[in-house]
């Protein structure tokens, strides 16, 4: 429809009401949409011409509709840019648009890398060029488990890097770990199993994700060695590198053992290797998955490397479960962002991602170091737990009283300063009582002062 808002870039219904003018009309319907949020603050208007084509009105009713509503401050109008709809105090926001918009001004919450160190330059370099050598079909619908390019890649940076042995084959690229979670427990809910154990504290959403999938849910005990081996049920979810929440790195005598039970009672470990690219007090400690790849599904992600707003991650998975887990993923989404698993990839190949992983392991050391020792002189009875690796620590509370941890998340509201109890992470009964703390967020100039204002915080609680 030749000047229409097919040419123009903008698409909008617009029912007019009846019995007016087709000015009044207009401008009702268009005040109608903004209050309801259907037209966004921000969002463009079709250019008068266009709407008024569409409309089969003159021109100069959409003008005066227009001026009248700019007039009553639904709109906006700015040269070069057009008309717009403006950030009214009245105006809703559109339904599912609001965002979470609480700001800390020391961040500590867990599980969030430094995000003003994404290596944007390098990411667009890597877009760039796998968009200028992709084949037009592999923009296509292509194989559930994902890019081949990207798994070919993979297999070799996670034998290199990680210690594990994979084929690109048996490689399935996912949305990150809880999906890759879901999908290993929908292809073992098929073959039968009922039960997950899961390390006792560990993430929330991983206890809800297994039961969502109709797993029911086994706790696994945690000590200063990582979790404790047993025959608790047909798989296990581990963090051996680095244990999410406490800390622990699982002892070569745990890992055996789990290993054992596993292959001897045909179950299965999940092994989220959530951070463990870094290790601060030696060596990255390599992966679970080599010592018996039939029996452990390997699970990484670029949430802690690069963003977790990439939604990014990958599975490496037995010959046992292969089909299953690819049939889940085909059900679930048919496949992730090929273009971002392209850039990825290049990002991997030409290695920038291995400069970056180093980059960032030097900065997150230095961070934890400084806030360990910062803790340590501040307030001596808080005691750091767990080995010098990933993006947190807890502070563990001294058992003789004093504050407690709502008293501590309570504070930090006040201050400003964003943290977690460690009491939600366990499954019932808390062993121990302390704060989670992320060190990847706030930004490399803001850190010193972030810590600062923690510890301020915490010493008038003391």
């Amino acid at each position: 429809m030749p000047g229409s808002w097919t040419d123009s870039g903008v698409d909008l219904h617009l029912d007019l009401p009846p019995g007016r003018g087709r000015r009044v009309a207009l401008e009702a319907a268009l005040r109608d949409a903004i209050r309801a949020g259907v037209l966004a603050p921000g969002e463009p208007l079709p250019p008068s011409r266009a709407l008024a084509a569409d409309l089969g009105m003159a021109r100069g009713t959409v003008v005066e509709a227009y001026a009248q509503l700019v007039a009553e401050g639904y709109l906006r109008s700015r040269q070069g840019v057009g008309t717009e709809v403006a950030d009214a105090p009245g105006v809703r926001p559109r339904a599912g648009s609001e965002r979470p918009t609480q700001r800390f001004e020391a961040d500590f919450r867990l599980g969030r890398p430094d995000l003003n160190s994404f290596p944007r330059q390098q990411w667009q370099r890597a877009v760039i060029r796998s968009l200028q050598v992709t084949p037009h079909l592999d923009l296509g619908p292509g194989d559930p488990r994902g890019s081949r390019q990207l798994r070919e890649v993979l297999a070799d940076y996670l034998g290199r890097v990680r210690g594990v042995l994979a084929v690109p084959e048996r490689i399935v690229i996912t949305s990150g770990f809880t999906q890759g979670l879901r999908l290993v427990c929908d292809a073992l809910v098929g073959l039968g199993a009922t039960r997950m154990a899961l390390e006792d504290p560990c993430l929330p959403d991983h206890r809800a994700t297994a039961r969502a999938a109709g797993m029911s849910i086994v706790p696994v005990p945690v000590r200063h060695d990582g979790a404790v081996p047993g025959a608790y049920a047909d798989a296990v979810v581990l963090t051996p590198a680095h244990q999410a929440i406490l800390g622990a790195t699982l002892a070569s005598r745990g890992r055996t053992e789990f290993v054992r039970i596993a292959a001897e009672g045909g179950g299965y470990i999940l092994e989220d290797d959530y951070d463990g690219e870094f290790r601060y007090d030696g060596p990255p400690i390599g992966a679970m998955q080599g010592l018996a790849p039939e029996h452990v599904v390997y699970a990484g992600t670029a949430s802690k490397s690069l963003a977790p707003g990439l939604r990014f991650g990958w599975l490496v998975v037995p010959a046992a479960l292969l089909d299953p887990v690819v049939e889940a993923k085909r059900r679930a989404d048919r496949g992730t962002d090929v273009l971002a698993q392209l850039a990825f990839a290049d990002l991997v190949s030409t290695g920038a991602f291995d400069r970056h992983i180093r980059r960032m392991r030097l900065r997150y050391r230095r961070r934890r170091d400084l806030l360990v020792e910062t803790l340590a002189a501040a307030l001596p009875g808080m005691t750091p737990l767990g080995v010098a690796a990933g993006l947190h620590l807890v502070a563990e509370l001294p058992a003789s009283g004093g504050c407690t941890e709502a008293d501590i998340e309570a504070a930090a509201l006040r201050s400003s300063v964003g943290l977690v109890g460690l009491e939600r992470f366990w499954h019932a009964r808390p062993e121990a009582s302390g704060v989670v703390l992320g060190y990847g967020t706030p930004a490399e100039n803001d850190f010193a002062p972030a810590v600062a204002r923690l510890v301020a915080m915490l010493r008038d609680l003391a």
